[in-house]
């Protein structure tokens, strides 16, 4: 198998060197240091980090201005979401957002927006950063807010009435809410330098 030349040795330990660098370049990689030392690329500024940082906590934080009604919500749900999600969102042939409400302890629980998720501000954030699924990030904050008060609405959720924003969504209280266990792991963004 090896030739006395030893060359398939050496290819092997060439291989293993290679394969040991490009393992550890992600570490290697996160340093600033090691942009400078070999003039590859530059640190993120703020502006660069800016449109991308649109994530929502459970708490609101995060959350853009603008606002939202459940009827201007029916017409931009109609326009932008019923392709794959149904009329009414309950015909698919993507998940079914409404309904489901107290079937998670049954034989055939139907986890819906409704039913399973716990937070009315994780609807905003998955909404807000991947839908419509042809053009994500397409829709406006005031859109996301009048498809999320239309979906709410529709699952019994909230008052037809009910406009929608960065105050008003955080204090929605989802069916859900404690079906979730806390993560109780220590925060280790606080240990790193």
């Amino acid at each position: 198998m090896f030739k006395s030349s030893g060359t398939p040795l050496i290819r092997v330990g060439v291989v293993s060197v290679a394969i040991l660098f490009t393992m550890t370049l992600p570490s290697v990689a996160a340093d600033s240091e090691f942009f400078a030392t070999f003039g590859l690329g530059r640190p993120a500024t703020p502006t660069d980090i800016h449109p991308w940082d649109i994530d929502i906590s459970p708490n609101g934080k995060g959350l853009p201005s603008g606002q939202g009604t459940v009827k201007e919500g029916g017409m931009i749900y109609t326009n932008s979401c019923a392709p794959c999600h149904g009329p009414t969102g309950i015909e698919g042939p993507m998940p079914t957002l409404i309904g489901g409400i107290g079937t998670l302890n049954t034989d055939q629980p139907l986890k819906t927006v409704g039913s399973y998720w716990p937070f009315a501000t994780t609807l905003f954030d998955y909404i807000y950063r991947a839908m419509p699924f042809n053009a994500p990030q397409s829709l406006a904050p005031q859109q996301v807010y009048a498809v999320v008060a239309w979906i709410l609405f529709r699952n019994g959720i909230i008052e037809e009435s009910t406009i929608l924003n960065a105050q008003t969504l955080p204090t929605i209280t989802m069916p859900n809410h404690k079906g979730f266990v806390g993560d109780a792991r220590p925060d280790f963004s606080k240990v790193r330098p």
